[in-house]
């Protein structure tokens, strides 16, 4: 796979995919804001080490949410807002890069049949993007708004690609977005043929950290599964059984009675319980030999996490077991899955001496690489 430092970038306009699609609220002004940075943070090596080998253009393009047409709910106008504030904050002493955010819904043709592109109209709105981005001062940062607001953008549309790059001029194409590599969609897979294309440093973080912990993990090895849904869980425990020197399980699927014949399984036999007697997070006997089982881990793959955590009192195992991670220096900790990502990242804000190896952007795609599934927008990089 051809990265980014495997091409020269100096006076390019590069087109980057990238991942944003980031939870938003709404306050009580009516005004949409990021409630996470994750994966807007993820992006930054990626975008600094373009400007500092001279790109001529950087322009993002990614996804939010599930839109059915044009939603404002789901623009990423938000997105470009707090991007320019983290590059501004990064910019130590330096002038910040212009941050330009285009809406320009036009840009990408949206059509509902394909024939229809070619008209005045749609080659004007090519024409005003174009014209936008090459008025920008070199090394500026553009995003476009919500690719899924095009309903070709899923379809894989070679000519919703090309229409893509000639309103964009790009001439290199980096995939940054790894939470979207499992998908065979047009930012992820069309364009790629089009372009020369690499893949951007997040995304060869992520590749590395997870292939180590298939191919090449420090021993001992453990893995540490959670979650609500077995039939999601199962093929990672099968995948890993062989592999793993112990594999611990908690979360829903434990409390559920899962059960398993490998001796190297073990499965949190105890629960703390609400009211209702519902079992919502794995009790002190399973925290304490999960805790044990990780003391002379070397390497853990964690995923899923192991109580109900967006309530507080049903997140004291996920917690402890993430504070022992973060503190253990020696110990290579992966973390994947939205939820746990998520929890794990919430908890290093509260937590800043908390540190892990990869806290992976993934969600489905970390899990379908581990498994060894098709991704269609790494492999278009080979």
């Amino acid at each position: 796979m051809r990265t980014l430092k495997d091409i020269d970038v100096k006076d390019k306009t590069v087109l980057v995919r990238t991942d944003y699609n980031v939870p938003l609220s709404c306050d009580d002004e009516g005004e949409w804001q990021v409630e996470s940075d994750l994966r807007i943070r993820a992006s930054l090596p990626t975008l600094q080490y373009l400007r500092e080998h001279e790109a001529k253009k950087i322009i993002l393009i990614s996804h939010l949410g599930r839109p059915k047409g044009r939603d404002e709910s789901l623009s990423l106008a938000p997105v470009a807002e707090r991007l320019a504030w983290l590059l501004a904050e990064e910019s130590t002493g330096e002038v910040p890069p212009v941050v330009e955010f285009i809406d320009d819904l036009d840009v990408k043709g949206v059509k509902s049949d394909r024939e229809e592109f070619h008209s005045s109209s749609d080659k004007l709105a090519i024409t005003r993007v174009k014209n936008a981005i090459e008025q920008l001062p070199s090394g500026a940062i553009i995003l476009l708004e919500n690719l899924r607001f095009d309903p070709h953008e899923k379809a894989n549309d070679p000519e919703f690609a090309k229409e893509i790059i000639a309103a964009t001029g790009a001439e290199i194409f980096v995939q940054d977005g790894f939470a979207v590599t499992h998908r065979a969609h047009t930012s992820t897979n069309a364009i790629a043929r089009l372009l020369p294309s690499v893949a951007g440093l997040l995304v060869e973080k992520e590749v590395d950290g997870l292939s180590r912990a298939i191919k090449d993990p420090q021993r001992p090895f453990v893995v540490m599964i959670g979650g609500a849904k077995v039939e999601d869980k199962q093929p990672l425990i099968s995948e890993f059984e062989p592999r793993a020197d112990r594999i611990l399980v908690g979360g829903k699927i434990a409390a559920d009675g899962y059960k398993a014949s490998d001796s190297k399984v073990y499965v949190a036999e105890d629960f703390d319980e609400d009211g209702a007697g519902d079992k919502l997070d794995i009790g002190p006997l399973a925290t304490s030999k999960f805790l044990e089982a990780l003391g002379d881990a070397k390497t853990v793959l964690w995923n899923g996490v192991l109580g109900k955590t967006e309530d507080p009192a049903f997140a004291t195992s996920s917690e402890m077991i993430a504070k022992f991670l973060g503190e253990q220096r020696e110990i290579k900790t992966i973390i994947c899955g939205g939820d746990t990502t998520g929890f794990v990242e919430n908890l290093t804000e509260k937590y800043p001496n908390l540190e892990f190896s990869l806290i992976s952007t993934g969600g489905g795609a970390a899990l379908e690489f581990l498994l060894g599934n098709k991704m269609p927008g790494l492999e278009v990089l080979e």
